[in-house]
């Protein structure tokens, strides 16, 4: 089993337009990505999927792979849907799906969900991650989405709400779900082509698709959070947790 490394990036975007090449600190938002998510141990490739020639030569020239792919392509999932086709990847190779727009993410997180492919095989479909919330804004923001899950650590249910909801008693864990995702060359394939779900246009959380269709999502609690950037304004979010990381 093979393991690539893809990282959807788009150039428009209704919030920040050009965000993959927006600068932190001097260095493209999608090098941070790229360089952070190279440094996972079990990795045979990584590759920029976008269909944008500033993107690609932004990568190209800090030494990346891209593949390109179509810009009629209705979400990230059909985007890598086609990449992985051009990359002719076998069905049972493994794909780590990365969202282009963390650049702090931590290798250890895409090293959990390999490992739990190597210590489950067959038990699942996809994988993904959750993280403990401790900031009461994020718990409360439709932004950060929530998840519930079994004793074994399979998924239940995605929320942009507060799940669970505590009738008496708000001291209970809420987890957050982190934009990363594992999955198999034909899970990919197969899940592009069903119908948008019910409870997905509703929630407008695509992993909800899986979900609806019987599809099981396991998960591995991370300790480490993952910044997203999703306005201009996190970008100095960034700039100053990588000042405190470097003190």
């Amino acid at each position: 089993m093979k393991v690539t490394l893809l990282i959807p990036a788009r150039y428009g975007s209704s919030r920040f337009p050009g965000k993959p090449l927006a600068q932190i600190n001097g260095v493209p938002m999608i090098q941070r990505v790229y360089e952070r998510a190279s440094l996972a141990k079990g990795v045979d490739n990584v590759y920029v999927a976008t269909d944008d020639e500033r993107i690609k030569a932004t990568v190209e020239g800090f030494g990346g792979k891209v593949v390109m792919t179509s810009p009629d392509a209705p979400s990230g999932t059909d985007r890598i849907d086609e990449a992985s086709r051009k990359l002719g990847l076998a069905d049972d190779d493994l794909i780590i799906n990365i969202q282009g727009d963390q650049p702090l993410i931590d290798p250890i997180t895409i090293e959990q969900l390999i490992e739990l492919f190597k210590r489950f095989p067959g038990e699942f479909e996809m994988a993904t991650l959750a993280h403990q919330i401790t900031n009461q804004a994020e718990i409360d923001s439709p932004m950060h989405v929530k998840v519930v899950f079994d004793n074994n650590f399979n998924a239940l249910y995605f929320s942009r709400a507060c799940i669970p909801f505590g009738r008496d008693s708000k001291e209970h864990p809420i987890y957050k779900h982190l934009g990363i995702y594992g999955y198999t060359r034909k899970f990919i394939h197969d899940f592009a082509r069903l119908p948008v779900g019910r409870l997905e246009d509703i929630e407008k959380l695509e992993q909800l698709r899986a979900l609806e269709n019987g599809y099981r999502i396991k998960l591995a609690i991370s300790a480490v959070d993952s910044t997203e950037v999703d306005t201009p304004e996190d970008i100095r979010k960034c700039e100053l947790r990588l000042a405190v990381d470097q003190l």
